[in-house]
């Protein structure tokens, strides 16, 4: 129904106007008495052989819904209703901003993909500690965090830590997010003392509290070995709990686009499936060279089950979608699910 009916309508409207107009739709649908059970009826799975236990939490299912859809915290807990077993909201900066001019949301419709040059576009940390005021506790929460635009380079490290320090009692784990493409910062991931004296500052603050938030890293598809590996010695050092693999790309290789769209498109973060294999293979190089040293989120282009499969089997221990959540609709979260617990019952009957 979705693919054939109420994508097609969404489409025919801007990227960014329909995805408000969506959350508006939600909103008054799940206040409707009984429409909340008929979303959990149609979309959960709740099925102890999917249950995850990674950083310290219990997760009830692998499939979580990637930041940035829910950027200020105020769709999440009907967003459980969908089946997620976790949610991440944000980007979340210290100050409200804008973000960059509009338009700045892009489909890709032959490559199923997104381009996006948002800018951290969201109300604030504040804003975002209300709405987490009002978490009924059906789904564990994550915090992603950055700066704002018009912070100086002296000054970034003071905003994660404003950010962290706020959200700290409301979420159930941190994402640092230092990799987005469309946020000008020195921040960047080929600076491994930067992001040393960032994390460590973190997990300063983190150990002030009686109770410590599990802090992962979110890093870019676009990264080479050096890099990656770079990555793995930050975790080693920093006692960060694990890596979300991965953030938008800014490599336009291989997609249908053609080069007077993506002209026109102008900069921006690729995201969904022009991204997959990218991801993919990101997650199988920290995997394997760490000898699964730290948890990773795999992320990137999952449009199917097959395609969360294989972030699993290359050593991702827990998956969020995006994109392929409004290309494919909210039945690809079962799916995927389901499709797990195939797999386990497969390989179990093999032994």
């Amino acid at each position: 129904m979705y693919k054939l009916f109420i994508r097609p309508l969404f489409f025919l409207f801007d990227p960014e106007k329909i995805h408000h107009v969506t959350f508006a739709l939600i909103k008054i649908a799940c206040k409707i008495p009984g429409i909340p059970v008929v979303f959990r009826s149609l979309y959960e799975l709740n099925d102890k052989r999917l249950e995850r236990k990674v950083f310290g939490l219990t997760f009830k299912n692998p499939v979580g819904l990637a930041a940035g859809f829910d950027k200020n915290a105020v769709l999440y807990n009907e967003l459980a209703n969908f089946g997620f077993g976790f949610i991440e909201i944000g980007t979340v900066t210290p100050k409200a901003q804008t973000g960059n001019p509009k338009k700045r949301l892009f489909r890709l419709l032959d490559d199923q993909g997104i381009i996006n040059r948002m800018g951290f576009n969201n109300l604030g940390v504040d804003a975002a500690i209300e709405q987490l005021k009002k978490n009924k506790g059906k789904v564990l929460i994550g915090g992603n965090i950055g700066k704002n635009t018009d912070t100086l380079p002296e000054k970034v490290i003071s905003d994660y830590k404003i950010a962290f320090k706020k959200l700290h009692p409301f979420v159930d784990y941190f994402v640092v997010n230092v990799s987005c493409p469309n946020v000008g910062t020195f921040a960047k991931l080929q600076d491994k003392e930067y992001l040393l004296e960032l994390l460590n500052e973190l997990q300063k603050i983190n150990k002030e509290f009686s109770t410590q938030k599990p802090i992962l890293l979110k890093i870019a598809p676009d990264l080479n070995t050096i890099q990656l590996d770079e990555v793995i010695e930050l975790v080693e050092e920093t006692k960060i709990a694990g890596v979300v693999a991965s953030n938008t790309s800014i490599n336009r290789e291989g997609i249908k686009a053609s080069a007077a769209q993506l002209a026109a498109i102008g900069n921006g973060g690729l995201s969904g499936k022009p991204i997959k294999d990218r991801s993919t293979q990101v997650i199988k190089y920290l995997s394997s060279k760490s000898n699964k040293a730290f948890p990773i989120i795999g992320v990137g282009g999952i449009h199917s089950p097959q395609d969360a499969l294989e972030k699993i089997k290359a050593g991702a221990d827990l998956v969020q979608i995006y994109t392929g959540f409004i290309y494919e609709g909210p039945a690809l979260v079962k799916k995927i699910n389901q499709e797990i617990i195939g797999e386990a019952e497969s390989v179990k009957a093999k032994i």
